[in-house]
C-alpha cells in the first residue's frame, strides 16, 4: 500500500484535531471533518479551533469542512476520532461515503457497553470492511502535549503490516514517533483499561494518597489489565509496552487526563453529577467503559478488583474510601 496522500480526520475535538496536524505536518493533505459549522471555519480562516486548541496554530495543508461527504472524497484513510459509545450510530452515517479501499483508523479508547466490542471489531462490522482495512492508534498521547509538539510516541497497530507501515510513514514527524504492531487485541484492551484505573489514581489522589499508592494502583492495574487482554488472545509483551504501561502511566498521573481529574473529584467527594459538570458536563471514558469491562471480564471468568471498585463507585454508590479499604482489604497471595 502506497503512502496515504489524502487522509481524513472525523471528529475536531481535541485528539482529532491534534492527530489531524500530525497528519498534515508530516505532509500529508488533511481534512478535518467539524460537526458545527462555526468550527471548520474558525480553522480554515484562523488556523485554530476556538473549541478545543485556541493556542494551537493549525498548518495551511490542514482545511476543515462540517460536510462528511466532501470530507472523505478521495482519501486513502478515514481516521474516526470520536468517542467510543458514539462510534457506531456516527460510522452507520458515514459508511455509504467511505472509499472501498480506505484504510479505517480508531482512535477511541474503550469497550462498546452494548456489545462489549472493542472499537476495531465495531468499525469492521458496520463499515463492513476486512479486519485487514482497520487500524487502531493508541499510546502516551496526550493531546494538548503533542499539539504543542512535545515529543512523544505512539504504536500503529493492524492486521495487515503493510498498512500500518503506510500509516507509520504518514504520522512520523520530529516530534511523533509511531511504531508498528499487529495485536490489536493487546492494543485496544490496554487502551481502554487504562481509562478506568486513572480513574482509580484520581480518586486516590483525592483521598490524599501519595506516590506509592499511585504506583501499587498503576502496577496491579496494569496486572489485570494484562490478565484480560491475554484471555482475549492479545500478546503479554503488548502491555509492556506503549500502548500498555506507557499509556497508562501517562493517563493515570497527567492533571491533562481527563479521567485522572473526573477521579480526583470524586475522591475529595463530589457526585458524578458535580464532577461531569466540573469538567464541562462531559463523561470520562472510564466512566462508561468501566462496566462493558467488568462485564468482558466476567464473561471470560477473568478477576480485575480495580475496575470492579471503579464501576461501583461509579455506578453503585460505593465510597472510593472504603472502595480503597476494600482492595486493601483483599485476600493476601503471592505477586
Amino acid at each position: 500500500m502506497a503512502r496515504p496522500e489524502r487522509i481524513t480526520v472525523l471528529g475536531a475535538g481535541s485528539w482529532g484535531t491534534t492527530f489531524a496536524k500530525v497528519l498534515a505536518d508530516a505532509g500529508n493533505d488533511v481534512v478535518l471533518w467539524a460537526r458545527r459549522a462555526e468550527i471548520a471555519a474558525a480553522i480554515n480562516e484562523s488556523r485554530s479551533n476556538p473549541a478545543y486548541l485556541p493556542d494551537i496554530q493549525l498548518p495551511p495543508t490542514l482545511r476543515a469542512t462540517d460536510d462528511a461527504a466532501v470530507a472523505v472524497y478521495g482519501a486513502s484513510a478515514v481516521v474516526l476520532a470520536v468517542p467510543s459509545q458514539t462510534l457506531r450510530e456516527n460510522l452507520a452515517g458515514w459508511q455509504p461515503l467511505l472509499p472501498p479501499e480506505a484504510t479505517l483508523v480508531s482512535l477511541a479508547k474503550g469497550v462498546e457497553l452494548s456489545t462489549l466490542k472493542r472499537m476495531s471489531e465495531v468499525v469492521g462490522e458496520v463499515a463492513d470492511v476486512p479486519m485487514a482495512h482497520v487500524a487502531v492508534v493508541s499510546g502516551p498521547n496526550l493531546a494538548k502535549e503533542i499539539a504543542a509538539e512535545q515529543p512523544t510516541a505512539t504504536v500503529v497497530a493492524c492486521p495487515d503490516h503493510d498498512r500500518a507501515v503506510a500509516l507509520q510513514h504518514a504520522c512520523s514527524t520530529p516530534y511523533f514517533r509511531p511504531y508498528t504492531n499487529t495485536d490489536l487485541v493487546g492494543i485496544e484492551i490496554a487502551g481502554a483499561c487504562k481509562n478506568v484505573i486513572a480513574l482509580a489514581c484520581g480518586m486516590a489522589a483525592g483521598l490524599g494518597f501519595g506516590h506509592n499508592t499511585m504506583s501499587s494502583l498503576i502496577t496491579r492495574g496494569l496486572a489485570e489489565t494484562t490478565r484480560l487482554g491475554v484471555a482475549l488472545g492479545a500478546d503479554r509483551m503488548t502491555f509492556a509496552g506503549l500502548a500498555g504501561l506507557g499509556d497508562l502511566v501517562a493517563t493515570a498521573m497527567s492533571p491533562l487526563s481527563r479521567n485522572r481529574t473526573f477521579g480526583e473529584r470524586l475522591g475529595r467527594g463530589e457526585t458524578m453529577a458535580q464532577a461531569q459538570k466540573a469538567a464541562h458536563g462531559q463523561v470520562s471514558e472510564g466512566v462508561k467503559s468501566c462496566s462493558s469491562i467488568r462485564q468482558l471480564a466476567a464473561r471470560h471468568g477473568v478477576e480485575m478488583p480495580i475496575t470492579d471498585v471503579v464501576h461501583r463507585v461509579c455506578h453503585e454508590g460505593l465510597a472510593p474510601a472504603p472502595a480503597a479499604a476494600e482492595l486493601l482489604g483483599r485476600e493476601r497471595k503471592p505477586e
